[in-house]
């Protein structure tokens, strides 16, 4: 049920008015007229057939009356209260005790209001307005001056001209001009117009004249429209355009006469004759309605009960209003339509076409709108339409949850409110129909306009109790923006509600947070979003964490600790300087004091964390712990330590980590293979720690072969690629051993290649070993080099004094397996003249190919040569025909030095150089290199 209360007049017999107010209203599902009590109808609103009205006598016949009021239930659609109607002038301060006196017209200037009565008299009264502390606007009018006319007919039209002092009358058919304070007619010539119809002063004159109005003007009878100009003394026409029909109605802006005729509603260019037909209309069953709204633009009354706009083009830029059938006059208070009918004012949004408020008014004569004062009258008193301010209007919609067409009024208000006021207003209203939205669960529309509106989300934030910081300097927005105290007002104790507003405030808190409208209170926000992430387990709580945020650390380490977020906690207490806290949480997680199952891997997050910590204090404090938990993985803190950091002496290092062996090992790996630190402390130190450890794992004697055979492998690989070790000192560790690999090895650092060959080839008795040593003793040197070493296992193999008649198997593949390396003459010398040619053939077949190849490629060489040197002769021929000029002032072609001597070489073309230039780019040149190659071969 609600309520409002609104004046109303009117009763045709005299009798005391009674004041009606209609605030709410039911909308009918078809649109139809309804029955609003007996015999009362308001087109296209139905409304309760049951109304409880409630009229108020006044004390004395003098004492004004008060306004009735009766309630209606409301539907989905309820009303809004845009206006209220308050009396102006009393029928007894207008006419006392003569009852047949009626009022005609009306024209209000300022704070003069005119009045016309049927008698052909003019009121002249004066309105003070005031405004109680409540808001309430009330009228006091004080009547200056009343005059008779003396034509015995009505005054059908008044219309102010306040520039000229003057008041433009029709009265029985004609057009006068008074004055405005005294009333008096203005005698001077050509001041009436006779057989005037109606008239219309246009609002948006062309003639740029600030003292004269015009006017346009019906004549009865005569199809034609007249444009006077008024002056001060005189009326003048300035153009006379005629009409297809009687006009009926006139308006005017600037050139154009909007004209209702006797059939249409026409536009009219008066100045350059161009007509617009609009639609139809019959004059004849109801009064026409030509009202100019704005500029270049008219409100005209269309059948079907509907309001029309029209442009001066003859289009329509807005939705027409459904109002009466039965209109009888508008007026228009933006954004609002007024409509006056037999029964009721109804007032219509031109932003949305919808009714917005009705009133119920009796005996309504007559509605217009001056200077945006909408007056309303009825035949025996005057009553003004006081536009309650838009901001309360607005207001009362969003309390009644009327979002949309909240924001469709404050969007039309916006031309009429000074822009920064607006924006303000504006950003405000956004924000209220955001929490409206919000607590409709309507949350991508609320955003919308939180966004819009840039609410401060600490509103938001502060419905959730605890989540802003203890510190923070908010303080809710007064007065307030929502109804609601927290969230749990809000849901009504449904906690599915409530995790569901949670988690729209934690998106909009992430989208917010990066704006830069939050860096003022970027602390407040980042720590609710914390403890958001915390209570609902969410998975972004780390990934706030590890960015930039400005979380508070004493509001937000509680929480965590709550929620059982310790890893979190550690996140936090790194973030604020606070590392030696986080590895204490972490280190406790780790060891089981603290259940945090956040990440399985945590040891490892850890000993990373460590490994790039730029604290060494607080490294030498936790490896220990991390180095006992694993060495393989502890280790890491030291060799994965980025370069550019805060590094550690590898020394310290080592020394530190003397009581655990493994760790010992990895690290030396780290400095030798990995980083390739050059320095033979730490070669010899990982070499004889792999030593160790396969002299270890040989004597425990029940490791497994494959873990031996990978140690040696670590071993063997170190003692071949490392150069930088104490050689001697591992052959002594070495030398009563099994290790007779890692012996020869040893043996061949020391360019000892007899005695490593004979303990790979006697003791080990290895010829593949073998082989391989050679060609790893020989793989930095040239073929000489090479080709002794193998040489030398020939001839092991081939020795009959240390084993019997030799190795020949051995020997047979060693020279069949690298023909290319041995000289094949030394090898036939040495072979014994037992070995048939089928065992050597490989061999002989390599040979031979190498010694053809080596012999051509030397025929090639030599002829290269030959040609160059006839080439040469010849060009020294040629030269020899002409004289060769050398000076002291001519430089070398080749070195670009001067001659000091006579003594040159010429080139082809008799170019001289140096003698020892020549034979710089003799040795240079291919054939000569080419040559010297020769020599490495047989």
């Amino acid at each position: 049920m609600v309520s409002r209360t609104c004046d109303v007049t009117g009763c045709d017999d005299g009798s005391e008015p009674e004041l009606i107010v209609l605030s709410t209203w039911k909308k009918g599902l078809n649109d139809q007229d309804v029955s609003c009590g007996p015999q009362r109808q308001c087109a296209g609103h139905s409304f309760s057939p049951t109304l409880n009205v409630f009229s108020t006598a006044a004390s004395s016949p003098k004492a004004s009356r008060r306004v009735t009021a009766f309630s209606l239930d409301a539907s989905n659609k309820m009303s809004v209260k845009a206006f209220e109607l308050v009396p102006a002038v009393g029928r007894e301060l207008l006419m006392g005790d003569k009852a047949l006196i009626n009022i005609e017209c009306i024209e209000f200037c300022g704070k003069h209001l005119y009045v016309g009565t049927n008698d052909c008299f003019i009121f002249h009264f004066l309105l003070e307005e005031s405004t109680s502390a409540k808001g309430k606007v009330t009228y006091s009018s004080q009547k200056l001056l009343h005059k008779y006319l003396g034509l015995k007919k009505p005054v059908s039209e008044l219309r102010a001209a306040s520039a000229l002092e003057r008041l433009i009358v029709l009265c029985d058919c004609t057009v006068m001009v008074v004055d405005m304070a005294s009333l008096e007619p203005v005698t001077s010539g050509g001041a009436r117009i006779k057989g005037v119809l109606s008239f219309s002063v246009n609002e948006n004159p062309v003639s740029g004249d600030p003292f004269c109005v015009e006017m346009g003007v019906i004549l009865a009878r005569r199809r034609t429209v007249q444009v006077y100009m008024v002056y001060e003394d005189r009326v003048q026409m300035v153009k006379e355009v005629a009409t297809p029909e009687q006009p009926c109605a006139v308006s005017l802006d600037g050139y154009f006469l909007c004209l209702a005729l006797s059939t249409q509603y026409i536009i009219l260019n008066y100045n350059t004759g161009a007509s617009q037909d609009l639609f139809p209309y019959d004059s004849q069953e109801k009064k026409p309605i030509v009202k100019r709204v704005g500029r270049e633009e008219f409100l005209l009354a269309a059948p079907g009960g509907l309001g029309m706009f029209a442009t001066a083009e003859g289009i329509s830029q807005r939705a027409p209003v459904k109002w009466s059938e039965n209109v009888i006059g508008a007026a228009v208070c933006f954004p609002y339509v007024v409509a006056l009918d037999d029964g009721f004012v109804t007032v219509h949004s031109m932003l949305d076409q919808q009714l917005k408020q009705t009133l119920a008014f009796r005996d309504g004569h007559f509605l217009q709108d001056f200077e945006g004062k909408v007056v309303l009258a009825s035949t025996k008193a005057v009553y003004i339409l006081v536009p309650l301010p838009l901001e309360k209007q607005i207001q009362d919609l969003l309390a009644g949850h009327r979002v949309e067409e909240a924001l469709t009024l404050t969007e039309g208000a916006r031309r009429n409110i000074p822009k920064e006021k607006f924006q303000v207003m504006y950003r405000r209203i956004l924000q209220q129909a955001g929490f409206i939205l919000f607590g409709k669960l309507q949350f991508l529309e609320a955003k919308e306009h939180f966004r819009k509106g840039q609410l401060d989300v600490r509103e938001l934030i502060s419905l959730c109790p605890l989540l802003l910081p203890a510190t923070t300097s908010f303080t809710r927005c007064h007065p307030p923006l929502h109804e609601f105290a927290d969230l749990n007002q809000l849901a009504q104790g449904d906690q599915d509600k409530v995790k569901r507003c949670k988690c729209f405030l934690i998106s909009y808190l992430r989208e917010v947070r990066g704006n830069e409208g939050t860096n003022g209170w970027r602390e407040d926000v980042d720590t609710a979003l914390l403890k958001l992430y915390a209570e609902a387990n969410h998975e972004s709580l780390l990934d706030l964490l590890a960015s930039d945020n400005a979380c508070l650390l004493p509001d937000s380490a509680p929480w965590l600790e709550k929620h059982c977020k310790y890893f979190a906690l550690g996140l936090l207490y790194h973030h604020n300087g606070q590392d030696d806290a986080a590895l204490q949480t972490w280190v406790r997680i780790v060891d089981g004091e603290l259940q945090d199952f956040t990440r399985s891997d945590l040891f490892e997050y850890v000993v990373d964390f460590l490994s790039f910590c730029p604290s060494l204090p607080l490294v030498w404090k936790f490896a220990d712990w991390a180095l006992k938990k694993d060495q393989e993985v502890g280790v890491q803190i030291f060799t994965r330590r980025p370069a550019g950091g805060s590094q550690v002496n590898p020394d310290d290092v080592i020394k530190y980590l003397h009581k655990y062996q493994q760790a010992t090992v990895l690290f030396l790996e780290h400095l030798v293979l990995d980083q390739r630190i050059q320095k033979e402390r730490f070669h010899t130190h990982l070499a004889v720690l792999y030593l160790d450890r396969v002299l270890t794992l040989i004597s425990s004697g029940n490791t497994p072969a494959e873990q031996v055979t990978h140690a040696r492998e670590q071993l063997q690989r170190l003692l071949k690629e490392s150069s930088l070790y104490q050689v001697h000192l591992l052959l002594d560790k070495i030398q009563d051993t099994d290790l007779l690999v890692e012996r020869a090895t040893l043996h061949g650092k020391l360019e000892e290649h007899k005695q490593a060959l004979h303990i790979l080839v006697h003791r080990l008795k290895s010829p593949s070993a073998a082989e391989e040593y050679c060609t790893w003793a020989s793989a930095a040197r040239d073929h000489a080099y090479r080709q002794r070493l193998f040489h030398l296992l020939l001839d092991l193999y081939l020795d009959t004094d240390a084993q019997g008649n030799g190795d020949t198997v051995a020997a047979v593949d060693l020279l069949n397996h690298h023909a290319e390396v041995f000289d094949a003459v030394s090898v036939l010398r040495a072979l014994p003249e037992a070995w048939s040619l089928q065992l050597l053939q490989p061999f002989l077949s390599g040979a031979l190919r190498g010694s053809m190849h080596t012999r051509r490629t030397a025929q090639v060489a030599l002829s290269l040569a030959h040609a160059e040197n006839l080439l040469l002769h010849h060009d020294r021929l040629k030269s020899r025909g002409g004289p060769v000029l050398v000076s002291d002032k001519k430089g070398c072609h080749l070195c670009h030095n001067t001659f000091s001597e006579p003594d040159c070489v010429c080139l082809p073309g008799g170019v001289p150089i140096h003698t020892h230039c020549a034979v710089q780019k003799f040795r240079c040149s291919p054939s000569k290199r080419h040559c010297a190659n020769l020599g490495n071969h047989t």
